[in-house]
């Protein structure tokens, strides 16, 4: 049975609100019916549930919330006004989970690449793009992604939100420097293939074929000279010249995708 809390029992308002912040990083705070459901299919330890009464007095939330509730170390019922105090959305949805952070390290991450389509991203700061690049990798059957130390965290709430749960599912390796996630890739003969937009191959005149990490920079002014010569190579995406640059997530998606229908055939 879901206790009542109320803004006097605030232990479990202050993890909320210091998960949600960054400040508590060995959790993740996850924030609407379809994240936590997709976060219970995943199979994540669930700390806290936290559901507004409102929600909890709707029939189609009923499932979920027992789900939930019986996997949870505490659960607690508490007030619309209250959700939207540790809420992470101008307009709360009702239900708040706070999980054990997946496993996201280079051990973890290594043993899922046999056959290695790996996504790097490198200092790219928005996790809207973050979250976005994840859900398109995990959808092009990429084995995993490394988002290096100057990336935003793939598990802060905004990035969570844009990954729609493949952050749940896709090994992600958080935290390495670039030559470290270069260097990995190296000894475990993964081709590096960067974008860079002075480059002179065309993104499908690479054999993607071969194991292969592509490293993606920011938008604003792409990887530098010296982390583009890191790579084995570099490759473009062909644009009209009215057109500047493509959103990093969908130049991801392109280039993921001419990978996929390389190993198709």
């Amino acid at each position: 049975m879901l206790s009542q809390i109320t803004s006097r029992d605030n232990s479990l308002l202050q993890l909320a609100r210091s998960v949600r912040d960054g400040k508590t990083t060995e959790l993740i705070f996850v924030e609407g019916m379809r994240l936590c459901e997709e976060a219970l299919r995943s199979g994540l330890h669930v700390h806290a549930l936290l559901v507004s009464d409102e929600l909890a007095a709707k029939e189609r939330a009923r499932d979920l919330i027992a789900s939930l509730e019986a996997t949870a170390d505490r659960a607690a019922l508490i007030s619309e006004t209250l959700l939207a105090s540790i809420s992470y959305t101008k307009t709360p949805q009702g239900i708040v989970v706070l999980a054990d952070r997946p496993a996201t390290s280079e051990a973890h991450f290594a043993a899922a690449q046999a056959k290695a389509l790996i996504v790097v991203m490198h200092r790219i700061n928005n996790p809207v793009n973050v979250g976005a690049i994840l859900r398109t990798a995990e959808a092009a059957g990429a084995t995993g992604a490394i988002a290096t130390q100057h990336t935003a965290d793939p598990f802060s709430p905004k990035a969570l939100r844009g990954a729609m749960g493949s952050a749940f599912r896709l090994p992600v390796w958080f935290g390495a420097d670039f030559t470290e996630a270069v260097s990995w890739c190296s000894k475990a003969e993964v081709q590096t293939v960067c974008a860079d937009v002075h480059a002179t191959n065309s993104y499908d005149e690479v054999d993607w074929r071969k194991p292969s990490a592509l490293i993606m920079g920011p938008e604003s002014n792409g990887l530098s000279a010296e982390e583009v010569a890191a790579a084995s190579m570099s490759v473009r995406i062909p644009m009209l010249p009215e057109a500047e640059s493509l959103n990093v997530a969908v130049a991801t998606g392109v280039l993921l995708y001419e990978a996929v229908r390389q190993r198709r055939h």
